[in-house]
């Protein structure tokens, strides 16, 4: 009786002129990663954010999540690329940002707003569709290194709502531009559309005099990454011994520091 590898091996050849390597899957190409400037999440990421992909950074406020991404636009901007910051909230202050190191002449910030005597929900909602709409234009139009949608400062209520539909072409716009797309929120709400989750915790504050604050220290775990660097696929049959066993929650942490910060009197 013919084996398993004898029987490709005939198929392969049959169909050589019609479909070459039928039964073999191309290599997959590991994808590019940008650094994000803080070393201990780069080394949890195995070297940044994936370009080519929809990246959602959660977590609540005081977590380093601005931060994070701030520092990531900055890197950016310093290599002479441009990216976007569509602001839901209208909550990002340009001064922290610039010490932050982000060129703003690099940087399109796109402040979210609001129509005069509208009611509290029609604000709301009336901020995440202009977001949403405004970053559908910029993956469309292109040219865009980063895009990030800051949706944080909403609550679950609304942030689950937007259609499974959007992040799922977000992400489609990601992978053809092989741009990178931060979205920043509070619960996740982008499900299978995101390659990469990373969840942030409140941060602890911690200070070398009792009366100074200094900085704080942040936690993050990675929650999901779709296809790590270092994965490799063979082509094998598989046992319930081969199988890919759960892995625990890698995590990681750093610290932000105050300008401040090492300054005596």
């Amino acid at each position: 009786m013919p084996t398993a590898q004898h029987l490709r091996a005939q198929i392969e050849a049959n169909l050589a002129e019609r479909i070459p390597s039928a039964l073999t899957p191309l290599p997959r190409v590991p994808s590019p990663v940008a650094p994000t400037g803080i070393r201990e999440i780069d080394a949890l990421l195995q070297g940044g954010f994936p370009a080519g992909a929809l990246s959602e950074i959660v977590g609540p406020e005081c977590s380093g999540r601005t931060s994070l991404a701030l520092g990531f636009v900055a890197g950016m901007t310093q290599e002479g690329k441009v990216c976007a910051w569509v602001d839901v909230s209208d909550t990002l202050h340009p001064e922290s940002a610039a010490a932050m190191g982000v060129d703003l002449s690099r940087l399109l910030w796109i402040r979210c707003g609001v129509l005069p005597g509208a009611p509290r929900l029609r604000k709301v909602w009336s901020r995440l569709e202009q977001g949403l709409r405004v970053s559908d234009l910029l993956l469309q139009a292109g040219g865009f290194s980063c895009i990030v949608l800051d949706m944080g400062s909403l609550s679950a209520e609304y942030a689950l709502r937007v259609p499974l539909a959007t992040w799922f072409r977000f992400r489609a716009a990601a992978e053809r531009l092989q741009a990178n797309v931060l979205l920043l929120t509070q619960h996740a709400c982008s499900r299978n559309s995101a390659g990469l989750v990373l969840r942030l915790y409140p941060g602890s504050v911690f200070n070398h005099d009792s009366t100074i604050f200094t900085g704080l220290a942040h936690k993050a775990e990675l929650a999901r990454q779709r296809f790590p660097q270092d994965n490799v696929f063979p082509l094998r049959s598989t046992t319930s011994r081969d199988r890919k066993q759960p892995q625990n929650v890698q995590a990681a942490e750093w610290q932000s520091r105050t300008v401040w910060a090492g300054t005596r009197r």
